[in-house]
């Protein structure tokens, strides 16, 4: 019988059941993650060297890593391999791991789990958990590639939940990743797509799903990249590219210190068709190693940001990643997380005045507060783009969708409803103006304003006084005169029978 999402997620997270206690829940992902992956991957590796042997009739023959679509695992570390192992089951993961890597050089740094040294892991729960996922296979025609990408996903959103705030470091919340996706979409076969600060991969995951689901397309023929500086999350990345079958490369180290993807010959960085990010807010950032970037990276003013506030740092790093039509032909869009201070911090206007005249800002959208697990202050997403159409250029619109209409409260964290994003993504389509919530505002309004950006500038965000009938409120006013009227003689009736003066 085949496994509905709902059923693949519940069957998935009980792994978190058979380990927990033996390790903290931050580590789950550690260890669950890869074996989960491994599964998927022997499963279908499996399944596909059964085909070969029938159309060869050799099994060496049969093995021609060519012939796969898929990592290839070595013989003798099938997961019905790993299962046959009742004793030191921590020391053949480990193992297995290895051997897989070898055979696939591009999983290097994918398997970073470590069973030997979670002493807590013995063979009596490694054995249940390995026993746990060999309830169902994972290969392609048991388990859709697409459920399969879908439920990994919830996998990893769920442990971002269970570690609470920490989680909120490399899992962006869904609603948000969807909204950025759909402020650049308009997507085409062969375009590029980068995330300098990946997570576990959930933008980049989204924009194919949302090419394939929304437009038709085929994510196969689009191009995927990130980079992360946690080699964990990284790898989980890694893995989440693998499994939904998309062309992707993950680099680790940080984007800014040691951007990996560059032109060397240029000097220049590789520039992108969109870039789609959620940086960590108000991070300190190695200033002083970048006064003389060999990327010119930080062009805006001869002032480098704040070394405790890399924030702008970011964006003209993520700016200088877009294509330019000048040199490619074409421009690129990024759709960016950012803190609401971005918009408005006075010692930071050098900036705005630069990334405004250059008119590459296309909207500004404010969110609610409370939307991410390790940060509650309010946010937004800036939308840039380096090739704006004719009728948007030097115009720059601002969305307010911090009210009540736009999120709901769910477990003491606000999600953006869809309605809410569908009326976000209507108002910056339509280029709309909208009373309370949207504005199309002019450069120039914006240079008066010393470019500021602070929303409650140029949208009218205070909550409306409701309208008062005059008459209605005095003929309400005359009834309770009268009321009181009537009181005080009744009052003046019973002092006077009771002899009080």
């Amino acid at each position: 019988m085949s496994l509905s999402l709902p059923d693949l997620d519940s069957h998935l997270f009980k792994c978190a059941d058979i380990i927990r206690d033996a390790v903290d829940p931050t580590d789950y992902k550690e260890f669950i993650l890869p074996l989960v992956y491994y599964k998927a991957i022997s499963d279908e590796y499996e399944k596909q060297y059964k085909k070969n042997v029938e159309k060869y009739g050799d099994e060496d023959l049969a093995r021609r890593p060519k012939l796969y679509d898929v990592p290839v695992v070595p013989e003798d570390y099938l997961w019905d391999d790993l299962r046959s192992v009742s004793d030191n089951v921590d020391q053949a993961l480990n193992e297995a791991f290895d051997a897989v890597t070898d055979a696939n050089p591009e999983l290097q740094g994918v398997f970073r789990a470590d069973y030997i040294d979670a002493d807590a892991l013995d063979d009596d729960r490694l054995g249940k958990l390995v026993e746990h996922l060999s309830t169902h296979d994972l290969d392609r025609d048991s388990i859709p590639p697409d459920m399969l990408g879908e439920a990994y996903m919830d996998l990893v959103r769920q442990f971002a939940e269970e570690e609470g705030k920490s989680g909120g470091q490399f899992f962006t919340p869904p609603h948000i990743v969807n909204l950025c996706v759909r402020l650049v979409d308009d997507f085409e076969d062969g375009q590029t797509f980068h995330d300098p600060t990946v997570g576990s991969g959930g933008m980049l995951i989204e924009a194919a799903r949302y090419y394939r689901e929304e437009q038709g397309g085929d994510p196969e023929k689009l191009r995927f990249s990130g980079q992360e500086i946690n080699p964990d999350i990284a790898a989980i990345a890694k893995m989440n590219l693998s499994i939904h079958g998309l062309n992707g490369t993950i680099e680790r180290e940080d984007s800014l210190s040691k951007p990996a993807f560059t032109n060397e010959d240029e000097n220049e960085l590789t520039r992108f068709d969109r870039v789609l990010a959620n940086f960590p807010f108000s991070a300190d950032w190695a200033k002083d190693e970048l006064q003389d970037d060999p990327y010119n990276r930080f062009d805006w003013h001869e002032k480098l940001p704040r070394a405790d506030r890399g924030d702008y740092a970011f964006i003209q790093h993520i700016a200088k990643q877009l294509k330019n039509p000048e040199k490619d032909g074409n421009g690129g869009k990024a759709a960016i997380v950012i803190p609401h201070g971005v918009l408005f911090r006075k010692h930071e206007s050098r900036y705005r005045k630069a990334m405004l005249e250059n008119d590459m800002v296309e909207a500004i959208v404010g969110l609610p507060e409370n939307l991410f697990q390790n940060n509650s202050i309010p946010s937004a997403v800036l939308v840039l783009n380096t090739d704006k159409p004719s009728e948007r250029e030097n115009e720059v619109q601002f969305i307010h969708a911090a009210d009540g209409d736009f999120y709901h409260d769910k477990s003491n964290q606000n999600v953006l409803t869809k309605n809410g994003l569908d009326h976000i993504v209507e108002n910056f389509r339509g280029w709309t103006t909208e009373e309370r919530v949207s504005r199309t505002v002019s450069l120039d309004e914006i240079r008066e304003n010393d470019h500021n950006l602070n929303i409650a500038l140029y949208v009218d965000t205070t909550e409306p006084e409701e309208d008062i009938d005059v008459g209605e409120e005095l003929a309400k006013l005359r009834e309770l005169q009268s009321e009181r009227d009537e009181i005080e003689a009744t009052m003046t009736e019973h002092m006077e029978a009771l002899d009080y003066e």
